[in-house]
C-alpha cells in the first residue's frame, strides 16, 4: 500500500482482506429496520398509484399550463390516451375572433383514477412521516456522521471511481449485514435522503391547488405547476432504478443475511 494512502483508505482495504472466525452481528438498528420497511411500502404503494395517476394524462410539459392542446415535452405510451383519436370540429362559444372554441374528444379517455389520488396522497404522508423519523433518529444517534456521510478522507475521485468500477464489472463485496458502507453506496444514500427525497415531497406539494392557493411562490419556484410535475415525474423516476439497483446489490451480496439484518433476528456474519 503506497505511504500516501489515507487512514480511510487503509479501513477499506482492511474489510476487503481475507480473513477467517465470524463476528457476531445484531443486524441494523430497530428504528432503521421499523422505518425501512415503512419507506419500502410506501415507496412500492406510490409507484404504484403514481403510474395510475399518470395514465390519465401520460403528457409532460414545461411551464404554468399544460394539456391536449398545447405542445408537450414529453408523452410517453401507457394508456389509451397516448396519441388519441383526435378532436371534433372546432365550434366557437361566440362570434367574436377571439372566442374560446369547443375540444371534444372523438374518443374515451381513461380517466379512473380517484383512488389512486387518494391513496397516493396517504401513502406519501406515511412515506413523509417515516423519513422524517429516521433522519431525526440517525442525527440524534450519529447514525448519519458515522455510517452515511464519507468522511473528508474517503471523499477522492480514485475512491469513487474504483469503486464504481468494481460495481460495474458486479464485483461485489458479501454483505456485512449493516454498516459500514461503501463510498458509492454512501453516497447514493446521501443523495436520495438529503437531496432527492425533498425535493419529490416539494415539487408533490407544489402540484396541489390547496398548497398552491396559500403558497403560490412554491411552484412558481419550480417554472409554474407543470414544470414541477415534469420534475417530480423524473425524480421519482430516478428513485425507482435506485430502488432496483439497491433490490439487485442485497440480491448480489447476500440476499439471506442481508434480509436477516433488516428484520429481527440476530446473525453471525463470515469475514470473507
Amino acid at each position: 500500500m503506497p505511504k500516501t494512502a489515507t487512514r480511510q483508505e487503509s479501513v477499506a482495504i482492511s474489510e476487503n482482506s481475507s480473513g477467517s472466525g465470524v463476528t457476531p452481528h445484531a443486524g441494523h438498528a430497530r428504528w432503521v429496520r421499523i422505518c425501512h420497511w415503512v419507506m419500502a411500502a410506501g415507496i412500492l404503494t406510490l409507484a404504484f398509484t403514481g403510474f395510475v395517476i399518470f395514465m390519465a394524462h401520460p403528457r409532460l410539459y414545461w411551464g404554468e399550463v399544460g394539456n391536449d392542446l398545447t405542445p408537450a415535452l414529453l408523452e410517453l405510451p401507457v394508456s389509451r390516451n397516448y396519441q388519441h383519436g383526435g378532436w371534433e370540429d372546432h365550434t366557437p362559444f361566440f362570434a367574436a375572433t377571439s372566442s374560446p372554441v369547443s375540444a371534444s374528444r372523438t374518443y374515451e379517455i381513461f380517466n379512473q383514477n380517484g383512488w389512486g389520488r387518494s391513496l397516493h396522497f396517504l401513502a406519501a404522508w406515511g412515506f413523509v412521516l417515516a423519513g422524517l423519523i429516521y433522519v431525526a433518529a440517525g442525527l440524534v444517534t450519529g447514525h448519519v456522521k458515522r455510517h452515511l456521510v464519507p468522511g473528508t478522507g474517503e471523499l477522492s475521485w480514485r475512491l469513487l471511481r474504483s469503486d464504481l468500477v468494481s460495481h460495474l464489472k458486479l464485483r461485489i463485496r458479501p454483505a456485512q449485514g449493516g454498516p459500514p458502507y461503501g463510498l458509492l453506496q454512501k453516497c447514493a444514500y446521501v443523495g436520495v435522503i438529503f437531496v432527492a427525497l425533498p425535493l419529490v415531497v416539494i415539487t408533490g406539494l407544489a402540484m396541489s391547488p390547496a398548497i398552491n392557493a396559500a403558497l403560490p411562490f412554491l411552484s412558481g419556484a419550480f417554472g409554474g405547476v407543470q414544470s414541477a410535475r415534469t420534475i417530480h415525474f423524473f425524480l421519482f423516476a430516478a428513485m425507482v432504478a435506485f430502488v432496483f439497483v439497491h433490490v439487485l446489490m442485497v440480491v448480489m451480496s447476500g440476499f439471506g443475511r442481508q434480509i436477516r439484518a433488516m428484520t429481527f433476528w440476530r446473525q453471525q456474519i463470515e469475514k470473507d
